[in-house]
């Protein structure tokens, strides 16, 4: 079932706008992370902000920021406009919440440091983005118009809901859109990736297609493996048109195997539901008539928020059973229907319900898979329905298998001695760090990349690698360019946290070289040369002469050639010692240099 549809069903009146979404942040159900937490928890949790529910989803991601990694706003949808004959990106989250601009919940992420990457469903009728996928110049339009929406927001990529090959267009179609959505995800990818976008796809469950059950194949997960960032896998909805489970355990697991022998584990995500399903299973009696078209067996389920489903057992005095094998909780009750028939008489029915959801034990085992086979983490749909017990399970789940911390420390030296000056340009620096658990044991054989970040640049770059010995330390010897800040980065893994060292200012002054004759005649000319590291031409150079303990200006600047020399021209008409340097002034690049004295005889 399409997510926006189940969502509808759960929120069957609108909800009115947030007025102040920074006030309701003070009012959150979900789990604070607990005082005697000693370790940082792993981010397993990610999931998803509804344009309509913004009220009681934002605050629990909020609130939970330390189990997460990102989130996905649902509040974009893909239409088609027949006047342009083009896909168009539609904003669901505006009209819903006119009273808050977009900015305010996007700040809230931002500062809480989540990663944004905001769903996109497929709002088209039966086979239309099909066709538009089929078409290589409208599949090119619909990856520049979600690549616009990514780049005009700054958001962190894209996650993709397009449901309606699964559960709109016929099934007969799949094998024909299957190839066109692994161009398109191709081809989406490559845009994206150009401007350090993710991407990730929210999809059905499938299996291997060697199998006789092959789930819902269209989506192509092996084909498009190398090309995503993020699977997110629908685990719920097993049980839709009859009473049962939402996602049992072996169904989870088995698609959970095949998605990880196609493409890294950690890439996937295991989807949990935030709701439960409630059935009629039985009618006695003649139900009135204002509800005989939903309370019947055979009638769509109703659906519930988990935060709701212990009041509703105990409203009709019944005990939740925790069914182990498929990991889920259902209760069965009887609910008294009474009213008009269609011919205005009394009339009163019996309806036999089942109801189907997860709870906190439901949420341990699912963060199991994610343990069990290193998995990227959880897929909520949505924040804010689950209920305080799930949250803590989720929390107790990710303590328990939290990543080692990473503890760095670096330093820069030169000549076997602490760096305390700026360098002249050419000088060779190294930079020492050392990598330790909380517990002061080193890790050993672990990357550290080596990265540096200019004055005039807002991006982090690589510039050199190396691994650490037995004692976790390395020692990276560096050839700089320019002034700049230096650091030491090693990636996150199952293992451990992702971790930085401090930032390490490097100054780098121009190097002046100069030279002179030892010794020349009272007023005759006589040349100083140099050059001027880096080579550039044009830089104005001055000479300087100490006169009365004083530098003082001799003659114009000189200009460097191609190849950074110059040449001054000078005399001195006192006999005696003369000592002259070269200044070159500061500029919007480099720092005020200067050589080193020369002493010349004056005869």
């Amino acid at each position: 079932m399409d997510c926006a549809k189940r969502l509808k069903i759960i929120n069957m009146k609108k909800l009115k706008p947030v007025i102040a979404l920074i006030l309701v942040f003070s009012s959150v159900v979900s789990v604070q992370p607990s005082a005697n937490a000693g370790s940082q928890p792993r981010k397993v949790l990610s999931g998803w902000i509804p344009y309509y529910s913004m009220k009681t989803a934002l605050p629990a991601a909020i609130a939970n920021a330390d189990l997460i990694r990102e989130v996905m706003p649902f509040w974009y949808q893909l239409k088609f406009n027949g006047a342009k004959n083009e896909a168009v990106v539609t904003n669901l989250y505006a009209p819903a919440n006119p009273s808050v601009p977009i900015s305010v919940p996007l700040t809230a992420m931002r500062n809480a440091g989540l990663t944004i990457i905001p769903t996109i469903t497929d709002g088209t009728s039966e086979l239309v983005l099909a066709k538009l996928l089929a078409n290589p110049t409208s599949r090119t339009q619909v990856v520049n118009a979600i690549t616009n929406l990514v780049t005009t927001n700054n958001y962190d990529g894209i996650d993709l809901d397009f449901e309606g090959f699964a559960f709109v267009d016929k099934n007969t179609t799949w094998n024909s859109t299957k190839l066109n959505w692994i161009a398109f995800i191709k081809e989406l990818s490559s845009a994206l990736k150009a401007k350090n976008k993710l991407l990730s796809v929210t999809t059905p469950y499938v299996y291997n297609p060697a199998e006789a059950q092959k789930g819902y194949f269209v989506y192509a997960w092996a084909d498009i493996a190398a090309y995503v960032d993020r699977l997110r896998i629908m685990t719920y909805d097993y049980s839709i048109s009859r009473a049962g489970p939402l996602g049992p355990l072996a169904w989870t697991e088995k698609t959970i195997k095949y998605a990880i022998s196609v493409m890294p584990a950690s890439k996937v995500y295991v989807g949990i539901p935030g709701y439960g399903r409630d059935w009629v299973t039985k009618v006695e009696g003649i139900c009135p008539v204002e509800v005989a078209k939903v309370v019947k067996v055979g009638a769509k389920a109703a659906t519930f928020l988990l935060r709701d489903a212990a009041a509703l057992s105990q409203s009709y005095g019944v005990f939740p059973k925790y069914d182990e094998a498929f990991g889920e909780v259902n209760f069965t009750y009887n609910k008294v229907y009474s009213g008009l028939t269609a011919a205005g008489l009394a009339t009163t029915c019996t309806a036999t319900r089942t109801a189907w959801y997860q709870d906190a034990r439901s949420f341990t085992s699912r963060i199991g898979f994610v343990s069990k086979y290193r998995l990227g983490g959880v897929a909520l749909w949505t924040f804010g329905m689950e209920d305080m017990a799930g949250s803590q399970a989720i929390r107790d789940a990710a303590l328990a298998i939290a990543p080692d911390q990473v503890i760095s420390t670096a330093s820069l030296t030169t000549a076997n001695s602490e760096l305390t000056s700026p360098l002249e340009f050419g000088s060779i620096l190294e930079l020492n760090a050392t990598f330790q658990l909380p517990d002061k044991l080193p890790i050993n054989n672990l990357l550290v990349r080596i990265e540096t970040k200019s004055e005039n640049e807002t991006q982090w770059r690589e510039i050199a690698t190396s691994t650490t010995g037995v004692d976790g330390s390395i020692r990276v010897p560096l050839l700089l360019s320019k002034s700049t800040m230096l650091r030491a980065h090693t990636d996150d893994t199952w293992e451990r946290l992702e971790s930085f060292s401090q930032e390490l200012p490097v100054v780098i002054n121009r190097r002046i070289s100069v030279d002179a004759p030892v010794s020349v005649l009272r007023s005759q000319a006589f040349a100083i040369t140099g050059v001027l590291s880096p080579h550039l031409s044009g830089v104005p150079v001055q000479l300087l002469q100490q006169q009365a303990g004083k530098w003082i200006s001799v003659g114009a600047p000189v200009v460097t050639d191609t190849n950074g020399a110059f040449t001054i021209s000078t005399t001195s008409v006192q006999k005696g010692f003369a000592k002259f340097r070269v200044s070159v002034a500061k500029d919007t690049l480099w720092n005020q240099a200067e050589s080193d004295v020369i002493t010349v005889v004056i005869r």
